[in-house]
């Protein structure tokens, strides 16, 4: 059984500057199998051409939020309520599970200082982690899984398969290396530009779990409509942590 793990961000993962108005970081993994991608592409291309006439059109969640570009048509309350119906039943009705890390970055800083681990490799481990475990609940004989992750840029690409890695040729303190290898996991690097729906998916679920972590008393559909997406163990919700 193959599987595909889609993984985008929202907001910064660096610990320099943190915007006081959105001071955490998530990294938002979505698993599908072979099938269940196949039907939220084709949810997703139908929602593109029935409002641009083509499937050329890349999903960016602060792009929709604000209206901007070929987003604009948005500006029509009535486009914008039949666009949110679409999109929010290729959402709700599709068959995947998200693994997401959110880390306040202030409280990542305060507890060990500015010399801390990259949130981007924490999250990272993380959703790894419990990637692996739930491959390892899947009734099959063979697994495999593949993690496509968006380009950052050159640097920040090396930096993170040289943490994917060290991942695989130590583990890490939940997960042993032979448990690792036993899937045959390998990561890609595309662009946004290449236009992939699952990174777009990935990209459109980050906000909303940010939004979450951020004000967790604050109502959030665009959360609650995911929130039975989220893998879960023990009737636990083994898919969601926020750090530290």
């Amino acid at each position: 059984m193959e599987f595909t793990l889609f993984l985008d961000e929202s907001g910064d993962h660096g610990l320099d500057k943190v915007d006081p108005g959105f001071p955490v970081f998530t990294l938002c993994g979505i698993m599908f199998t072979i099938s269940g991608y196949k039907r939220m592409t084709d949810c997703l291309n139908s929602v593109k051409h029935h409002f641009w006439g083509k499937k050329e059109v890349i999903f960016h969640s602060r792009d929709i939020r604000k209206c901007n570009k070929e987003f604009s048509v948005l500006l029509d309350l009535d486009v914008k309520r039949q666009f949110y119906e679409r999109l929010n039943s290729c959402l709700k009705n599709g068959s995947y599970r998200i693994i997401a890390a959110a880390i306040d970055k202030n409280k990542h800083i305060q507890t060990y200082g500015h010399i801390a681990d990259n949130p981007y490799e924490i999250a990272l481990s993380f959703i790894i982690e419990r990637s692996i475990f739930l491959l390892d609940d899947v009734k099959s004989t063979f697994k495999t899984i593949k993690i496509i992750i968006e380009k950052r840029g050159k640097k920040e690409d090396y930096q993170l398969a040289s943490h994917f890695e060290k991942i695989k040729a130590r583990g890490t303190g939940f997960i042993s290396r032979e448990r690792i290898r036993r899937y045959d996991m390998k990561i890609e690097f595309r662009s946004k530009k290449d236009n992939i729906n699952g990174l777009q998916i990935s990209d459109l679920i980050a906000y909303p779990i940010s939004n979450h972590v951020i004000h967790p008393e604050r109502a959030n559909p665009a959360f609650d409509l995911i929130a039975d997406k989220f893998y879960l163990k023990d009737g636990k919700r083994y898919g969601l942590k926020k750090f530290p």
